[in-house]
């Protein structure tokens, strides 16, 4: 069981509502993941008009927890606005907060990102901030009061994995406190075990499945890693060690060997 804020969840993977070939598809990948939290874009997706009616009936058909996000928003004025939005639609105080500064890497803008973070928390929201690895970005976000952050391992939808595996490393190290749930740039389900076997508590996907030939399968795919990479951190991961360390150790004399009559 895993507890984020407040709620109690099954599993560790959070998972992505774009880019799906179709939304029958997005729902069965939906389903295949297990993953009891989806995010919704209010700047792409508008509930409110009757083109997206048939994407929202879907998602209420889940009955998951919605995390809303305020992708799209490039300053703190707008971001909040939209998680206000997206409070009185959703009736949640979730919101996944999202701040971009630059067109080409899709990087959060982190003067932007603390400000917004800072007057939704006084709001009474529970922030799911997006960001980079930088560690100092993400300690003025616990200290204007987020209990999650949401750090990534490469830029959104590149694929890469991660990148700067020290970075995230010194993340966990350094907010042991801290929910930290890796978000953009996994390609792999691999990736995702390697940032649970970590010690990170989940990761949020989108184009790694929705961008697969078989979604579904990816997304099962993705939600067995996840939960191998925790499982294997939990149970303890066997040290890197220098030398070589025979795994049966070479003691006495052979069970088959024979002495001379």
């Amino acid at each position: 069981m895993f507890t984020i804020a407040n709620k109690e969840l099954d599993s560790r993977l959070f998972i992505g509502t774009a880019l799906y070939p179709s939304p029958e598809i997005m729902l069965a990948a939906i389903l295949a993941s297990g993953a009891q939290v989806v995010t919704v874009s209010l700047r792409r997706q508008s509930p409110d008009t009757k083109g997206g009616a048939h994407f929202w009936e879907m998602i209420k058909s889940l009955n998951l927890n919605i995390l809303p996000n305020t992708a799209g928003c490039r300053t703190a004025r707008e971001a909040v606005t939209t998680a206000y939005m997206a409070r009185e639609l959703f009736n949640t105080n979730w919101i996944k907060l999202e701040v971009i500064g630059d067109d080409y890497t899709l990087q959060p803008d982190p003067f932007e990102l603390v400000e917004a973070a800072k007057q939704l928390i006084l709001e009474g929201f529970e922030v799911f901030p997006y960001s980079t690895d930088d560690l100092i970005v993400a300690q003025r976000l616990v200290d204007a009061g987020c209990k999650i952050i949401m750090p990534w391992a490469a830029p959104i939808g590149s694929g890469q994995g991660l990148t700067d595996p020290k970075a995230l490393a010194t993340l966990r190290a350094r907010l042991p406190e801290t929910i930290l749930i890796v978000d953009a740039g996994l390609g792999k389900p691999s990736h995702a075990a390697q940032v649970m076997e970590m010690g990170f508590d989940g990761v949020l996907l989108t184009s790694a499945v929705a961008l697969a030939v078989d979604p579904v399968g990816m997304a099962r795919a993705f939600a067995q890693a996840v939960s191998a990479g925790h499982q294997g951190f939990i149970s303890g991961l066997m040290p890197e060690r220098e030398l070589a360390s025979p795994s049966t150790p070479v003691i006495g004399t052979p069970f088959w060997h024979q002495q001379p009559s």
